[in-house]
């Protein structure tokens, strides 16, 4: 099934990709790793699309990997911020004093440290125009990464995050793996404000800070809808929080539905019309 899907997307022929580090600077002072997938060589003249990815807490420039590469092949130029305040060692700090889930969430709902993600993404794409202005952009975010997405969409948040970040709305396009619902980030009704396309992506066992995994579905339900039909909501069957980062047993299973969905809903969004693929076993997609 998951091969059926993927060749209806056009996403099974590989293509080589070169793989950079790099870092770009942060209008504090401070600077934010990068990991830049780039197809290679370029198949078309200009600049390529943008991609870029943000982790989630805990993580690091080098997750998402199987993210970055899907977008790579489908021509794009996709980059993996990583994000030190929120990364792995900030958690672990949080853990180690708090436990494990108040450690977790005191990170999630810490403002300095959303704060400080939405620089990254400022950062970034001031990186990537300096490079090539490009004529369409996505940001794509899993857990902690999924909230950056939503803030920059123009979601409304509880933390008191500086009102001079989020809201930006900078993309033309925005996918949330695993997005948290109201009560720890984000206010009832957070979301009904964003008429940019979105894709919201989550597991049927893919549980959250607060509200288990239907919470993960509020952000879907809150979504005015576009005339284009370009705001999608895809479950998964069996998948984990971590599978949807592309981690864990079971991660096989569901990156497949993930990146072809990607797929489809860019290619919709950039054809001004978006149309759902055919319905296949262990998901469910639906539009508005």
């Amino acid at each position: 099934m998951h091969r059926r899907l993927l060749i209806a997307l056009g996403l099974c022929a590989t293509s080589a990709f070169a793989q950079q580090r790099a870092s770009a600077p942060r209008s504090d002072g401070h600077t934010v790793p990068l990991i830049i997938y780039a197809s290679a060589p370029a198949a078309t003249t200009g600049c390529a699309p943008l991609a870029v990815l943000s982790h989630g807490a805990g993580g690091s420039e080098n997750g998402l990997r199987y993210l970055a590469v899907a977008l790579s092949n489908m021509g794009y130029t996709a980059i993996v911020m990583g994000h030190s305040e929120s990364g792995r060692e900030a958690v672990q700090a949080s853990v180690v004093a708090k436990g494990l889930r108040k450690g977790v969430q005191a990170v999630v709902a810490d403002p300095a440290a959303e704060g400080a993600r939405l620089l990254d993404v400022t950062a970034t794409l001031a990186y990537a125009d300096k490079r090539c202005k490009a004529p369409f952009r996505v940001l794509l975010g899993h857990s902690m990464g999924a909230e950056t997405v939503m803030l920059e969409a123009g979601a409304h948040d509880m933390i008191g995050i500086d009102p001079a970040l989020p809201g930006k709305s900078r993309f033309d396009a925005y996918v949330a793996l695993s997005p948290e619902g109201s009560g720890v980030v984000f206010t009832e009704h957070a979301w009904a404000g964003i008429h940019k396309p979105v894709l919201v992506l989550t597991g049927t066992l893919d549980g959250a800070l607060r509200g288990g995994p239907a919470s993960r579905l509020v952000p879907w339900h809150e979504l005015p809808g576009t005339s284009t039909h370009c705001q999608w909501q895809g479950v998964i069957d069996n998948a984990t929080h971590a599978n949807m980062g592309g981690n864990g047993p079971g991660a096989d299973h569901a990156t497949p539905y993930i990146t072809s969905t990607v797929a489809a809903l860019l290619t919709g969004v950039r054809a001004n019309a978006c149309t759902l693929p055919t319905p296949v076993s262990g998901f469910t997609l639906q539009a508005k």
